[in-house]
């Protein structure tokens, strides 16, 4: 029997297991990355709320790994990044491969709400010159929207 996908749960969490460092250090732990997915109405988009930090290794992976495995039925996806302390050169890298791939399968992927310093290492890697970048969940659901309408 196959084991159930939390990520086609709209209510699922998913957190990485702890590594023996992490264990050693328990004030780790509770910065783990949490994702959880909000399923809209039909037709909009799912919405991956994320919690902790975007690091190298476990975090980034499990990140890019649960968007490639919903947008292609969801095909419009807002990754809420409201609750992410902290971004590393890794989990940066797996930012833009994530989206990158997404674009190129021609699905919609949009960054909403990074903190000040997350917003400030966009900025200053120009990636928000290559990831779609909003202040809200809301206004990423507006900007896949105007997306979709065709110009006159």
């Amino acid at each position: 029997m196959k084991p159930e996908n939390p990520a086609a749960r709209p209510d699922a969490a998913i957190v990485c297991a702890p590594s023996a460092t992490d264990r050693r250090n328990e004030k780790r732990l509770d910065k783990k990355l949490k994702l959880s997915l909000e399923a809209g109405l039909p037709g909009s988009a799912v919405v991956l709320h994320c919690q902790g930090r975007i690091i190298f290794h476990c975090e980034a992976r499990t990140l890019s790994t649960i968007v490639s495995e919903v947008l292609p039925s969801a095909r419009r996806m807002v990754v809420d990044l409201a609750d992410v302390e902290s971004v590393d050169s890794g989990g940066l890298g797996e930012l833009v491969m994530t989206h990158l791939w997404a674009e190129a399968a021609g699905y919609a992927l949009k960054f909403a709400c990074p903190k000040k310093s997350v917003r400030h290492l966009f900025e200053i890697t120009n990636l928000v010159s290559v990831l779609d970048v909003y202040a809200s969940v809301p206004e990423a659901m507006a900007a896949m929207v105007q997306e979709e309408v065709p110009s006159a």
